[in-house]
C-alpha cells in the first residue's frame, strides 16, 4: 500500500502548507499591494516540489490584480517562512493563482435564477 500512505502523506503536507501560508499571509506581509485574501487550498505535484497556492481575493479587479502580484512577489518570503516553521525535507516552490470558485458560484447562480424566472 505504498500509494495510500504518500496519499496520506501528500494530503497532510498540503494542509500544513495551507495553515502556514495563511498565518504567514494574516501576519507577515507588509506589501501595501496585498489586500484581503484567503488561502483557499493547495496542490501539490507528486514529487512535492512545486505547490499552486489557491487564493480567494476580494475587492475591485484592480485590487484582486494587485493582490496576486504582491503575493507573487512575495513567494520566496513566504517559502522562506515555510522553511523556518515546517520541518520538511523540501520546500515547493509556490505558485499563486487566484481561486476562481467563487466567480463560477456566482455564474451559476444566476443561471439557476434565470431558468427559475423563465
Amino acid at each position: 500500500m505504498p500509494g495510500r500512505f504518500s496519499y496520506k502523506r501528500s494530503a497532510r503536507i498540503q494542509e500544513l502548507i495551507l495553515e502556514e501560508i495563511s498565518k504567514v499571509i494574516q501576519s507577515g506581509l507588509k506589501d501595501p499591494r496585498i489586500g484581503f485574501a484567503t488561502v483557499t487550498g493547495v496542490d501539490l505535484t507528486d514529487n512535492l516540489k512545486h505547490a499552486k497556492v489557491y487564493v480567494s481575493v476580494m475587492g475591485s479587479e484592480d485590487e484582486q490584480r494587485n493582490t496576486l502580484k504582491g503575493l507573487s512577489s512575495a513567494a520566496g518570503f513566504i517559502r522562506a517562512q515555510l522553511a523556518k516553521n515546517l520541518y520538511l525535507r523540501y520546500i515547493p516552490e509556490l505558485i499563486i493563482l487566484q481561486d476562481e470558485t467563487p466567480k463560477e458560484v456566482e455564474k451559476i447562480s444566476r443561471i439557476i435564477h434565470q431558468i427559475h424566472n423563465d
